[in-house]
Parts: structure tokens; sequence; C-alpha cells
């Protein structure tokens, strides 16, 4: 199927009507991801345009299962793969050429093996892992310098159909961080910027989703209209989201689907929303049918206009 002219998709994968829909299916639940979506689509009755995946260390992707997912002739998807280069090194290590090797091995790998264009974060949410003593290895600026290394040596090597997003956490405790502009890596290796937020007992519509507050850190502003200022003409990724339930409210995944369908068109600026699928993600159950009414309003939003007016390029 070819898009219209009107809804077209750029060479960096931004779509010019909607949004992307993604997930990342099934997360801890030991599933294998083909699987997973699989299940994940026909739980919440509506296919996904982008799937998130997750790779650490050595490991080569896309995988084969990953591949054919990309590659579904009835549906084809977009990957976001999620790398963390080492979990051995510092960031000052991997930019002084530690893993040049492994970098090296995945570029001959993907040259090999996928062509097609694909979203590509590199250690993703870093403000957690950043440390300010001397000479760690692991500070801002050692962030920017690995995310910079290993973008280039990527395209050095030929990898020309990476689509590179860096991903904040999207909370305003690390985001007010005397050191987190220095995060940035530069415009000439992010071709998108992303937030994972979660609604937590201080989110209760999407609005206040990707604009978090707290009233302790009075002078942030919230995430999306800091991107929207540092970022105008970027896109912007949710990357991560997912919903907690709530004992108190049992309707409140219901509730919160709706706000995202009603106001999701007020943040232009947000061109992919992938949500987090898992029963036991670190601090509680997204899943999004938990509840039948939950279900529902998720399946109305997976299947709103605005997630499909533009369709995945065929490889």
């Amino acid at each position: 199927m070819v898009s219209a002219p009107s809804c077209a998709v750029t060479g960096k994968l931004i779509p010019s009507c909607g949004a992307w829909w993604g997930i990342a299916p099934e997360i801890f639940t030991g599933t294998r991801v083909e699987e997973a979506l699989h299940s994940a689509e026909a739980r919440m009755g509506a296919t996904a345009d982008l799937v998130h995946v997750y790779h650490r260390g050595k490991e080569l992707f896309p995988t084969k299962q990953e591949i054919r997912i990309a590659r579904d002739p009835a549906r084809p998807r977009l990957l976001l793969i999620n790398w963390k280069p080492s979990l051995g090194h510092t960031w000052a290590e991997i930019a002084g050429g530690a893993i040049d090797d492994r970098i090296d091995r995945l570029a001959h790998h993907l040259r090999r093996t996928f062509p097609e264009e694909f979203f590509l974060t590199i250690h993703h949410e870093p403000e957690n892992d950043v440390e300010t003593a001397a000479e760690s290895g692991m500070g801002a600026d050692d962030y920017t310098a690995m995310f910079r290394h290993v973008v280039l040596r990527l395209r050095a090597k030929g990898v020309k159909n990476a689509v590179t997003v860096m991903t904040y956490m999207g909370a305003p405790n690390w985001a007010t961080k005397s050191w987190f502009e220095e995060l940035y890596p530069g415009d000439d290796v992010v071709d998108w910027v992303a937030m994972d937020p979660y609604a937590d007992n201080r989110v209760h519509d999407f609005g206040s989703l990707v604009n978090k507050t707290r009233e302790d850190f009075e002078e942030w502003p919230g995430f999306y209209r800091w991107m929207q200022w540092r970022f105008p003409g970027k896109p912007v990724m949710v990357a991560e989201w997912g919903v907690f339930e709530r004992a108190d409210d049992p309707a409140f995944k219901r509730a919160f689907f709706e706000s995202v369908r009603s106001q999701v068109r007020r943040y232009p600026q947000i061109k992919a929303l992938v949500y987090f699928d898992s029963p036991s993600a670190p601090r509680g159950d997204t899943r999004f049918d938990t509840d039948p009414t939950a279900d529902r309003a998720f399946t109305e939003l997976a299947r709103d206009p605005h997630f499909r007016a533009t369709r995945v390029p065929r490889p």
C-alpha cells in the first residue's frame, strides 16, 4: 500500500500525518519477541507500526525473529532497537575505543543482513547512571562522547540506515541536575529525541504524563515543553510509557487511555507513541488489558485514525 502524498514518511522515518503506534510487547514474561508481539496485537485488537526491542553488550541485532517482524509481508513493522553497548566498560572507555571491535562486528552484521531503516537508541535513560566523581568515566560529558563515538563509528563502517534516538527518562528530579544539558550528544548524531514517562501517582492524564512536574522542582516546565524549546525542529518519541494499576481507582487505566485519545493531537511534535506492556514492570503492572474496560479503551486508542494515517514502508 502506497501512502498518500499528504501522509508521507521522510528518510528519518518522520510521518507527516499523525504518529507511529508502537509497543514493547509482554516484557519480562520470557516470551520470544515474535510470539509476544502477535499475542499483544491480538490482545489489543490492532497491529503495531513500531516494535521496541532491547539488546546489550555483544548481542547482534536485529535477530532473525526481529527481521521477520520487520519484513512481515502482510504487515511490515519498524524496529526500535534499544542497545546498551557495554555493561562492563565506562562511557569514557567506550568513547576511547574499548569496544570498537564489537561496534565493527555489529556494523558488518547490519550491512550484511538488514538494509532497512530502523530506530536505534544507545544506552537509554542515562540520567540515573551519571556519576559526578572526578575520573569516574560516567559523567554527562562521557555519555555524550560515548554516544557520538558509537554513532560516528557505525556510520564510518557503512551503517547508513540507523535513525538515531536520544532517550531521556522524562523525570523532573533528573532534568533539574546541573549536568542535565550536557547529556545531549548533538544534532549531527541525533535524529529524534525521546522520553520514557510512566503514569505514577503524580499523573492523572496524558498531558500530565508528557509534561510531568513536581512541586519540589518548580523550575522544571515539563518534558514536552522543554523539548519544544530545546529541539523545535526534531520529532519527539514517547519511547516507553505505561499505566500502573491503582488499587484505589480501578477505572484509572480506562480513563487514562481515553485521555490519550482525546489529548494526543495537542502535542503535534510527538510522532511516535510506544507502550511498555508488562505484568512486572519495575513499579507495577502496565498491561493494558487488566480490566475489560481498559482493554476496550486501549483498542479504541490503537485504532484511532491519528495512528493509522501513515503506513510503514514495505521493505
